[in-house]
């Protein structure tokens, strides 16, 4: 599989959108790989961490998200289910789940029906090793019209989790994003 064919089946090249989603997707592949080399006692698969990650905002086009020239009709929060729809759709259901479970640090059903989110009501949330690895790369990198590349900080993603938590997601968002820092950045840093 190759990730970039089934990106431009939805992405135009040579558009700022593409440019966005292409900039974002590599982004947080890298960190992905390096996370997961560094992690080798948890026995990522490389191939589907490298495949999944350039996926896993495959669906931002069919948000109202126009800071990232994105004029679909679905509330940003949608994308990642609307993800696991289009690569069920051609075949990729476990690159799928990755779309669906890495939007924040995963969404709870309670947290679905807490806050009335506008997405199916049923646990999101990353299991499998290279779902969580997605996911916590995910979280050190936006999109910007711009492309300005700036890697947030592990402080800077808690006090946002923190923000959250108080309006959006709950504490459990705030521990399983630490758990995670725990796991993965030694592994990141070789140490």
């Amino acid at each position: 599989m190759n990730p970039i064919d089934i990106i431009e089946k939805f992405y135009t090249p040579g558009t700022e959108l593409y440019a966005i989603f292409m900039q974002h997707a590599r982004l947080v592949a890298q960190k992905a790989l390096k996370i997961a080399r560094n992690a080798a006692h948890l026995n990522p698969d490389m191939k589907f961490i490298k495949e999944a990650a350039m996926l896993h905002d495959i669906a931002i086009f069919m948000t109202d998200t126009p800071g990232l020239c994105c004029f679909g009709k679905y509330p940003y929060i949608c994308h990642g289910y609307l993800g696991r729809k289009i690569l069920e759709k051609i075949g990729f259901p476990k690159h799928g789940l990755v779309c669906e479970r890495h939007v924040g640090v995963g969404i709870t059903a309670e947290d679905i029906r807490h806050q009335k989110l506008p997405i199916p009501e049923r646990d999101m949330v990353p299991v499998s090793v290279e779902e969580q690895i997605i996911c916590y790369a995910d979280k050190f990198y936006s999109k910007y019209r711009n492309l300005e590349v700036r890697e947030k900080t592990v402080e800077s993603i808690r006090k946002s989790l923190i923000k959250k938590s108080l309006t959006i997601y709950g504490p459990a968002h705030l521990s399983r994003f630490d758990a995670w820092v725990n796991l993965f950045q030694e592994a990141e840093h070789g140490k």
